[in-house]
């Protein structure tokens, strides 16, 4: 089935990639019909996305190497080169071997999902706006209406996640986020665009604290700091695709377009849920739903959730500032922020990800903490654009040893009948720390090195309290 499938898919997108190349694109050039390609590329590019999710998942079911994985992407450029793959992949069909599909990896691409959606958004909404005739001010509300229903959203799907279950939150989740990023496309009004937005985010918030409760409840104890390492290798890596996409992708169709597309992703996740992960995920707990207890461990993760997308808000706002007054291009700001990304991706990924599960939670936090904070100060004290990739690289260091420490502290905080509305508040405070990073920094001082370093010394006091807890917990 995993073959037949991706056979079919793949010879869909050749055909497409054709149709695109071969009649859309002269006539948009030729006669003057540019909705055209709009239309034509929107289906291909729903295809090929649909076809890239076959791949992923002939890779993870069939017995073949890694190379085939690579020659079906490479194919998906080249028009006719599909073809040709379609007849090997058919003569060696019968020697591929189908085991079972890992189920918790739809989950981590529900996942990549979420987050690709909140990063796509970040450079092309603001522009979307003001194309809409919306002043800065009502672009910049736009921009932060979604984190702001997304809070609500999260701690609601929290509440409901622990009495009916992560399913039935990721399905809705799922559809009203594709609903809305479709929506986009209609929308003419910057009053239109505030209301679409309000829904989106509230409706997106109920993905992750259902995705991430499954992950939880999935794991061992002895074994949640290296999943939570997966789980965060897919949010560094939508961190890293989903603005390079966006912004390519806007500047040569329109926002709408990519919202489209990236809502398409989502309703092929919706099918594969409903396919896949039906019977999967614990059902409606017959048990009555716990009350989310105070404990020394929920606060420090609660509290690490806010400190890291504190840093992570303040990065965001003061970094691009910095290379601006140093002289340097703003092209530079990006690069800077891939590296940190590819940084905490490649640890996430690497063997080293074993430390989190063998080291205790407070070591592995208060590192990540430190390690953030130096970078932190560096940022405000170096002039060099070499050694700004080298902070930056240990910065994404420092990212990839705190995340699993705060999801451990969580998991060793909770239990299976109130894990869900523990995630709900936990990416609360992740919302609440990216605002306050980002524009409550501004009222403090205008002194750029100053900011830096106020952000540093909250990491390093972060780092000295979580010892505290732990400690108070090793008492109690």
């Amino acid at each position: 089935m995993p073959i037949r499938l991706f056979r079919f898919l793949g010879l869909a997108d050749g055909v497409s990639l054709l149709i695109l190349l071969g009649i859309a694109v002269p006539l948009k050039y030729f006669a003057d019909m540019p909705l055209a390609v709009t239309y034509v590329g929107s289906i291909h590019g729903a295809i090929f996305i649909a076809y890239a999710v076959s791949i992923v998942i002939v890779q993870l079911t069939v017995g073949w190497k890694v190379y085939w994985s690579l020659l079906a992407v490479a194919a998906a450029f080249v028009p006719g080169a599909n073809f040709v793959l379609d007849r090997a992949v058919k003569k060696r069909e019968a020697t591929f071997q189908i085991r079972a599909f890992p189920v918790l990896w739809i989950v981590y691409a529900i996942i990549f999902f979420s987050f690709m959606d909140l990063f796509a958004q970040l450079p092309i909404m603001s522009t979307f706006a003001t194309s809409l005739g919306a002043s800065t001010l009502i672009a910049g509300i736009a921009v932060g209406m979604y984190s702001f229903s997304n809070t609500g959203g999260n701690l609601l799907a929290g509440i409901l996640t622990d009495r009916f279950g992560p399913y039935r939150l990721l399905l809705i989740g799922l559809a009203g986020t594709t609903v809305m990023l479709g929506a986009y496309s209609f929308v003419e009004t910057p009053e239109m665009l505030l209301v679409v937005r309000f829904l989106h985010g509230f409706i997106g918030g109920f993905i992750v604290p259902a995705a991430f409760t499954f992950v939880a409840n999935q794991s061992r104890l002895e074994e949640a700091g290296s999943e939570n390492a997966i789980t965060g290798a897919f949010v560094g890596a939508a961190a890293i695709l989903g603005p390079a996409f966006s912004g390519i992708m806007a500047a040569q169709t329109s926002a709408p377009f990519v919202l489209r597309t990236v809502g398409l992703f989502g309703g092929i996740l919706l099918l594969a849920a409903l396919v896949l992960l039906r019977g999967q995920l614990f059902a409606r707990t017959t048990e009555r739903v716990a009350h989310l207890p105070f404990h020394p461990a929920l606060v420090v993760a609660f509290g690490g959730a806010f400190l890291l997308m504190f840093s992570q808000g303040a990065l965001a706002y003061l970094l691009p500032l910095r290379v601006e007054e140093l002289g340097f291009s703003s092209r530079v700001s990006g690069t800077l922020l891939s590296a940190f990304g590819l940084t905490a991706v490649l640890v996430f990924l690497s063997p080293a990800r074993r430390l989190f599960d063998k080291w205790p939670a407070v070591v592995n936090f208060r590192i990540g903490l430190l390690l953030i904070a130096a970078a932190q100060f560096a940022l405000g004290v170096a002039n060099d654009i070499v050694a700004f990739y080298l902070i930056l690289m240990i910065y994404g260091i420092g990212f990839a040893f705190t995340f699993p420490a705060i999801n451990v502290f969580l998991f060793k905080g909770t239990t299976n009948c109130n894990r869900g509305r523990a995630y709900g508040y936990f990416y609360a405070f992740f919302s609440l720390g990216v605002v306050l990073g980002s524009s409550g920094l501004a009222v403090v001082s205008s002194d750029i090195s100053v900011l830096f370093t106020s952000t540093a010394g909250a990491l390093v006091i972060g780092a000295l309290f979580a010892g505290f807890q732990v400690g108070r917990q090793a008492k109690e």
